[in-house]
C-alpha cells in the first residue's frame, strides 16, 4: 500500500490530538507525520506511536511534499494558510467553518455524501460536529423518504469549546462543591456552566439564531444536496466534558413504519442503534458516557411524533471529538488513499 506524507495543523489542539489518537488507530498508511501549530508551540514534543516528534512552526512553506494537511486550528489559519498547501500539492481536508459554503468546496460526511469528494479542487470541508452527527443518524431515514423538516435540540459538551472550557468546567464544579462558593468565575462561557445549561453557542445573528444554529440549517441541506429541507435549531451547552446529545423530530414525505426506520438504523454503517426495554424493564438508551471515546454515531428513543402523522423522533449522541471532526476528517483522506477520489 502507498504510504502518504501527512500535515496535522493545530497538533496541539483537543482535535488535533484526537486526529493523532485516530491515524494510529486506523493503522493509516503514514510516510512521515508533519505536526504544526501556532509560534507557542514551536518546540513541543508530542509523541505518536513509539517516535517523539517535534511540533513546528506552522508557516506558508510547511508544507513541501505534504500529501495530506488535516487542518483544525480555527478558520484565520484556514483562510491564511490552506492556499499553501494546496499549492504545494497537498489535499487539505478542514475542520474550519472557513470554508463549508463556499460553491466549489465538498462538504463531506463519508455516510452520506462520500461521491462529493470526488469534485474538489484541493480543499475538502468538515461540516460542524453537531451536524455530522445529526447526518449520521437521519441517512438511513431519509433514504427511505425524504426528510422535509428538522427540528433539533443539541446538548453540546464543553470540550466543544476547546480545552479552557473544559478547565472552567471543572474549576467550577470544585469552587462550588469543595469550596462552597456562590459565585464562580466565567471567562469561556457567558454564564456559570457548572450545573447549568446555556440557551447559547456561537455568536447570535439578525434572525434571532446563533450562527451554531445556523450552521446546522445551512450545512445539512448542502450535505443532502437538498434545499428544500427546513431545519431549525436550538443548540445548547451543557456540563458534560465530552460528546453531544441531540433531540431530532423529523418530518417525512412519506409516512415511515417505525419497524422500517428500526430496520434501516440498525443496518446502517457508522451507527448503533440503542433502543430497547429487557424484559426485567431495564431502559437501553444512548448517553454521553456511553458515545465518548467511540467512533459511532449513537441512536436510540426512536418513536413516531404523535403530533405529526408524518413525523419520528429519536436521540442521537455521538463524541463530537472524534466523529464529529477528526474521524470524519480521517475518513474522507481514507477515500484519498483508496482512490475513490
Amino acid at each position: 500500500m502507498k504510504e502518504f506524507n501527512v500535515a496535522v495543523v493545530g497538533a496541539t489542539g483537543a482535535v488535533g490530538q484526537v486526529f493523532l489518537q485516530i491515524l494510529e488507530q486506523r493503522a493509516f498508511p503514514l510516510k512521515n507525520l508533519i505536526l504544526l501549530a501556532s509560534e507557542r508551540s514551536e518546540g513541543k514534543v508530542i509523541k505518536f506511536k513509539s517516535e517523539n516528534i517535534q511540533v513546528k512552526k506552522l508557516t506558508r512553506n510547511s508544507f513541501k511534499d505534504v500529501d495530506i494537511a488535516f487542518f483544525s486550528a480555527g478558520a484565520s489559519r484556514s483562510k491564511e494558510y490552506a492556499k499553501y498547501a494546496v499549492e504545494s500539492g497537498a489535499l487539505v481536508i478542514d475542520n474550519s467553518s472557513a470554508f463549508r459554503m463556499d460553491d466549489d468546496v465538498p462538504l463531506v460526511v463519508p455516510e452520506v455524501n462520500s461521491s462529493k469528494a470526488m469534485k474538489h479542487n484541493g480543499i475538502i470541508a468538515n461540516p460542524n460536529c453537531s451536524t455530522i452527527i445529526m447526518a449520521v443518524a437521519i441517512k438511513p431515514i431519509y433514504d427511505i423518504s425524504p426528510i422535509k423538516k428538522i427540528v433539533v435540540s443539541t446538548y453540546q459538551a464543553v470540550s466543544g469549546a476547546g480545552y479552557r472550557a473544559i478547565v472552567e468546567l471543572e474549576n467550577q464544579v470544585k469552587d462550588i462543591i469543595c469550596l462552597k462558593k456562590r459565585e464562580v468565575k466565567n471567562e469561556v462561557f457567558p454564564v456559570q456552566i457548572a450545573f447549568n445549561v446555556i440557551p447559547h453557542i456561537d455568536v447570535f445573528l439578525d434572525n434571532g439564531y446563533t450562527k451554531e444554529e445556523m450552521k446546522m440549517h445551512n450545512e445539512t441541506r448542502k450535505i443532502f444536496d437538498d434545499y428544500k429541507i427546513k431545519v431549525t435549531a436550538t443548540t445548547v451547552r451543557v456540563p458534560v466534558f465530552t460528546s453531544h446529545s441531540e433531540a431530532i423530530t423529523l418530518e417525512t414525505k412519506d409516512k415511515i413504519k417505525i419497524e422500517d426506520a428500526k430496520f434501516a438504523l440498525k443496518k446502517a454503517k457508522g451507527l448503533k442503534f440503542l433502543d430497547d426495554i429487557d424484559k426485567n424493564g431495564n431502559f437501553k438508551y444512548p448517553t454521553p458516557i456511553i458515545a465518548s471515546g467511540k467512533d459511532d454515531v449513537y441512536v436510540g428513543r426512536l418513536r413516531e411524533d404523535i403530533s405529526n402523522e408524518n413525523g419520528l423522533c429519536m436521540w442521537v449522541v455521538g463524541d463530537q471529538l472524534r466523529k464529529g471532526a477528526a474521524l470524519n476528517a480521517v475518513q474522507i483522506a481514507e477515500l484519498f488513499f483508496s482512490g475513490r477520489i
